[in-house]
């Protein structure tokens, strides 16, 4: 067996001991054994390295609490405040009331699947994008979750005028046509009728709230398609944003 340093000599004799090899210098095999045991390991810790950095970045899956269902004020209350508002706070909405907001705008409200929302022929074809300082996500009404799409502040991009970038939360409305069958005057007639239902639910939840929001239609569709990386079947229709008001 060829001569080990001192401390490789150490670890090899601890790992003897971990192995219960009663008398471990006179094990001749034993050092081919470390070796493989050590590699091993070491190839371990650097596919470690590159699964971290591969990840590093991708915003996480962010797990929302139950919506609260009896929240807020009555609906007559709130039809009475509805109201569109361009001004905005800096501060951030909790994700409380993130996740009661998604739920009143589009989350399941049935055992069988259906939504907050109706959809002509139950297509449920409207992705919500989610746009925050911190990233996209897109939200999973199944889950109730929001899942990655990607990391940074676009909220600039959603939007032509200057007061989308101070809103905390934009959602973004997002149509499959692969759900809907042909592109006719009448689909989408009702892809832009299920997205107002969507909207006005916000609408409602922000007045029950005490939180400003305004549907918005001057967005640059292609750029920020292309920012968010959607598949051609995939239309921008409209985007919402929401915060605490401003004073």
């Amino acid at each position: 067996m060829a001569k080990m340093g001192h401390i490789e000599k150490y670890n090899y004799i601890g790992l003897c001991v971990f192995l219960k090899i009663a008398n471990p210098m006179q094990e001749l095999h034993m050092k081919s054994r470390f070796q493989l045991v050590t590699g091993f390991l070491f190839a371990l810790a650097i596919t470690f390295l590159f699964s971290l950095g591969s990840f590093a970045g991708e915003p996480a899956s962010i797990k929302l609490p139950d919506p609260q269902k009896n929240a807020g004020k009555p609906v007559m209350a709130a039809l009475n405040s509805r109201m569109s508002s361009r001004t905005f706070s800096g501060e951030k909405l909790s994700l409380q009331t993130l996740s009661n907001l998604l739920w009143a705008a589009f989350g399941i409200n049935r055992s069988d699947g259906k939504r907050t929302a109706p959809s002509a022929f139950n297509r449920q074809e409207t992705d919500i994008f989610v746009v925050t300082a911190d990233g996209v996500y897109i939200y999973d009404a199944k889950n109730n979750a929001l899942d990655p799409v990607l990391k940074g502040d676009v909220r600039a991009m959603t939007g032509t005028q200057g007061y989308v970038k101070s809103a905390p939360v934009i959602l973004v409305y997002v149509a499959d046509y692969s759900k809907v069958q042909g592109g006719s005057a009448d689909s989408q007639l009702t892809v832009g009728a299920d997205v107002g239902v969507i909207a006005e639910n916000v609408y409602l939840f922000c007045a029950s709230q005490g939180l400003a929001t305004v549907v918005r239609g001057a967005i640059d569709k292609d750029e920020l398609a292309k920012t968010l990386k959607l598949r051609p079947e995939q239309k921008i229709i409209l985007d919402q944003p929401v915060g605490h008001r401003l004073g």
